[in-house]
């Protein structure tokens, strides 16, 4: 008997609430037997858990990145469902952070010269307090109660940008456990390609949406087959330069914060001078001008014809 994989993904258990539900009761139940194995007297385990919630809420936000992009790139029952989903992948993910919270919480209160000393970072406070601040507010928006205070522009640019600084925390942080610290772990490796994959296959999305709709005016533009080679270069050259972090990172970060008001960016900016996002950066610049739309001259012929 063949699997109909359209009627089972469309089965209520695995939709919506119940996903959430289905999710979050073993999360909670994972978190509660860890914490019960961690010594909560003391500062180094109350730290394990806080790394622990992390590194269960850091899959989430990725998949809620990559969900409307997926729909996209392949669309069929499974990313119909994905997407479907989205909000309540998302809420998972706020479960998850909120246990990380309260971990943080009972550091910096009970363990407070520990968190000063071997926690605390001012940038790094920067970055996750924003993240924090971002995601109650889209919880809350995510719902009638909260979303009908916003109007349509307001609600898209909160949650867009709420999830772009959520997926760029963790994605920064594990493409420096690899491109700067000695010692990253298997999962390191495994979470940065993640992260990785799932903002690229945003870039992806974008290019075919771009490609549809000049393949709809064809008539009127096209992309010259110069442009087409330079951007699939510059988007191998992206790819290269994501992989070596650890071979580029210390002279980058050198140029960029020469000048004085840049160093002083990185104790101020988030992400500054966004070396984890640079490889992104040249995918997308390759993604543009591969798919760029140049109007055609009437009685020109262009190489492709």
């Amino acid at each position: 008997m063949s699997l109909d994989l359209k009627a089972l993904l469309a089965d209520k258990a695995i939709n919506k609430w119940r996903l959430f539900w289905l999710i979050s009761i073993p999360m909670l139940i994972a978190i509660v037997v860890t914490m019960m194995g961690a010594d909560m007297s003391t500062a180094s385990g109350v730290s394990s858990m806080i790394g622990f919630s992390v590194r269960l809420a850091v899959p989430f936000i990725f998949l809620v990145v990559a969900a409307s992009s997926v729909q996209i790139l392949f669309p069929g029952s499974f990313s119909k469902w994905w997407l479907r989903n989205r909000k309540y992948i998302g809420m998972c993910f706020a479960v998850a952070m909120s246990w990380q919270g309260l971990f943080i919480f009972i550091m910096s209160y009970f363990f407070r010269d520990y968190y000063f000393e071997n926690v605390y970072l001012f940038r790094d406070e920067l970055e996750g307090s924003i993240g924090y601040i971002f995601l109650p507010a889209m919880v809350v928006t995510s719902f009638h109660f909260g979303r009908k205070h916003l109007s349509a522009k307001q609600w898209k640019l909160l949650h867009k940008s709420g999830i772009y600084f959520l997926w760029a925390y963790p994605f920064s942080t594990y493409w420096w456990s690899l491109s700067y610290y000695q010692n990253p772990v298997p999962l390191d490796y495994v979470y940065y390609w993640c992260g990785f994959l799932a903002f690229a296959v945003r870039i992806a999305a974008w290019g075919k949406q771009r490609r549809q709709a000049m393949d709809r005016n064809a008539a009127e533009s096209s992309t010259p087959l110069t442009l087409r080679a330079l951007g699939s270069a510059i988007i191998v050259l992206g790819l290269v330069w994501s992989a070596y972090g650890l071979y580029w990172q210390e002279r980058v970060t050198g140029f960029l914060t020469t000048p004085e008001w840049s160093a002083d960016l990185v104790l101020w900016l988030p992400f500054w001078p966004f070396e984890p996002f640079l490889s992104l950066f040249i995918i997308g610049l390759g993604t543009m001008l591969a798919t760029m739309a140049v109007p055609k001259v009437t009685g020109l012929k262009t190489i492709e014809t």
